[in-house]
């Protein structure tokens, strides 16, 4: 299959160029977890910042240091390498084993706010949401009234909720191994990395419904036959197909060239789910600093600050996010 990942905008081309990322200062995310360790537990969870560092090797420092396999140790999600990101981890440490002093895994990236125990492990997608600041340096191709409309456009009436491209690997390679493990059936051993490709397949399935939707201008409508109460697109998998008429009729056309993934996925043990059409910034607030732009804004887990910037701007990207989550 080809992967083409030129997916429409809704409200016409970006307005502007930026460079994006020169610095990690220039993406910084911080992680709402939404509620307070209890305080008991067999699980100690630790709110670090990190700079320029990949989620996944923080969690083998952690592992290492607590003396415990890497699948003991839980994060919400995979935070952007080439970014100043907070964050909470968990490890699974009962209370008979003697605990590490974390502050060992203090450096000139990563800083350690606070520890407490809880009773359970931090799950993905288990956060309430994400903070943003970005600034986008050099803003260069539109006047600020021009673009400061359009910033105003999408506070008030939000961005499709794609999927970043970050979901689908390098060079869509998570796609590519989608290929084959659902159509050419060649096995992935590792449950981890499947289920990271799952998902990928999944998020790509979505996007091109979303992609559809917004081509037609009803990205933002009710279209009869929706079984959710807001716009909502396919997260394939098994079960009786819940959406009907216009809009069942709408996505089995999208999704015909498709349908062997659709089949595939259906035996994957996935459950068919529903996601949003619409994403909405949550305080979204914005500011010039000299010729680069500030952002700022918040989302809910699993929406993609990319899916925002794609509306306003073309970015040069100085480093290469490993996720948006």
């Amino acid at each position: 299959m080809q992967f083409n990942p030129d997916f429409p905008c809704a409200y016409g081309e970006p307005l502007a160029t930026a460079v994006f990322r020169q610095f990690p200062e220039d993406f910084q995310v911080e992680e709402v977890l939404g509620y307070e360790p209890g305080g008991e537990g067999e699980h100690v969870y630790l709110h670090l910042i990190k700079r320029g560092e990949n989620t996944a090797w923080i969690a083998k420092q952690i592992a290492s240091l607590a003396g415990v396999q890497e699948m003991d140790v839980g994060y919400a999600g995979r935070k952007d390498r080439h970014a100043v990101t907070s964050q909470w981890f968990s490890v699974y440490l009962p209370p008979s084993k003697p605990e590490p002093d974390w502050q060992q895994l203090v450096n000139e990236n990563l800083k350690l706010l606070a520890f407490a125990r809880h009773n359970h492990k931090l799950r993905r997608g288990e956060h309430q949401a994400n903070r943003f600041v970005i600034r986008l340096r050099e803003v260069t191709g539109a006047d600020r009234q021009a673009l400061e409309q359009r910033l105003e456009t999408i506070r008030d009436n939000g961005v499709p909720n794609y999927f970043g491209e970050q979901r689908f690997g390098r060079q869509y390679n998570n796609l590519n191994q989608a290929e084959s493990l659902l159509i050419d059936r060649k096995p992935i051993k590792s449950r981890s990395e499947k289920g990271i490709i799952l998902s990928a397949a999944r998020s790509w399935v979505f996007n091109l419904v979303l992609a559809e939707r917004v081509r037609q201008n009803n990205w933002r409508d009710m279209v009869e036959g929706e079984p959710q109460e807001c716009p909502s697109g396919p997260l394939w998998g098994r079960g009786r197909a819940i959406t009907r008429g216009e809009l069942a009729a709408l996505e089995q056309q999208v999704l015909e060239p498709w349908s062997e993934w659709c089949n595939a996925l259906e035996h994957q043990g996935l459950q068919q789910e529903r996601r949003p059409l619409v994403l909405q910034p949550e305080a979204m607030q914005w500011q010039w600093l000299g010729g680069d732009l500030e952002l700022s804004f918040s989302l809910s887990a699993g929406e993609f600050a990319t899916a925002v910037l794609k509306e306003i701007t073309l970015l040069t990207q100085a480093g290469a996010p490993e996720s948006g989550e």
